[in-house]
């Protein structure tokens, strides 16, 4: 699916399962977010020891990425198939690569997919990590030990493909990441995933019940965004 093709009817059909109170709160947060516009041109960050190029189109690392990288990193093994999906910049494949993992890093944003190759090489794991778009799973094929997800929060459509990172309307792909996932998991395989309240994390959790997964919640914290204390979760699936 194309940018053109997020479906503004799917965002506006969803109906939240959090409380009223808190959809406008997201709302309104949303909001707020979007005047204050995405950074300008590239720019170079560091992450966890590695070093990345970010395209303006791709999101850069925010402040709790990081605890979303070290349980990714304490839980590849050396040898591990992983699979990272809706990469951005790469980080998370980076990392898992950086531990000995083959990793194959997806992202439907183009310029994503570009910059996950460029800084494969600049941080010398280029020989473990192949950068390919696709829809969810749709140019995905084979079965992996460990599927890394850092999904878009929100359930808005999209504004551009930087914005595809934070908003997937109506939570489509996610809805379809689950419905396909074990069909791409090893027969120990497992997964690690992020989500916050900045989304309808209700349906999140409806969606982990229903897909019958083992969940445990690895890690959480909570943040300031702008004047909203946001709570963000590490979830551990199998």
């Amino acid at each position: 699916m194309t940018l053109q093709q997020q479906s503004t009817s799917e965002a506006e059909s969803y109906r939240p399962l959090v409380p009223e109170a808190q959809v406008k709160e997201i709302t309104e947060l949303r909001r707020a977010l979007g005047e204050l516009g995405g950074e300008e041109g590239e720019q170079t960050v560091p992450f966890l020891g590695l070093t990345l190029r970010v395209p303006a189109s791709v999101m850069t690392p925010c402040p709790v990425s990081p605890m979303l990288g070290g349980a990714v990193f304490a839980e590849v093994k050396p040898g591990d198939r992983v699979l990272d999906m809706g990469t951005g910049s790469g980080s998370l494949a980076l990392i898992a690569a950086k531990k000995g993992a083959e990793v194959l890093a997806v992202d439907l944003n183009p310029d994503a997919v570009a910059a996950v190759r460029v800084n494969a090489e600049l941080n010398q794991v280029g020989d473990r990590v192949e950068a390919r778009e696709s829809d969810v799973f749709a140019a995905v094929e084979g079965r992996f030990d460990l599927i890394v997800f850092n999904p878009p929060f929100q359930w808005f459509a999209a504004a551009d493909y930087a914005d595809v990172a934070g908003t997937d309307a109506g939570y489509r792909a996610l809805t379809r990441f689950f419905r396909e996932a074990r069909d791409h998991l090893t027969e120990d395989g497992r997964m690690v995933l992020f989500f916050s309240t900045m989304g309808d994390v209700a349906y999140f959790e409806k969606l982990v019940a229903d897909g019958g997964f083992t969940h445990k919640r690895v890690f959480t914290t909570t943040q300031p965004v702008l004047d909203v204390a946001v709570d963000f979760t590490v979830h551990r699936l199998s």
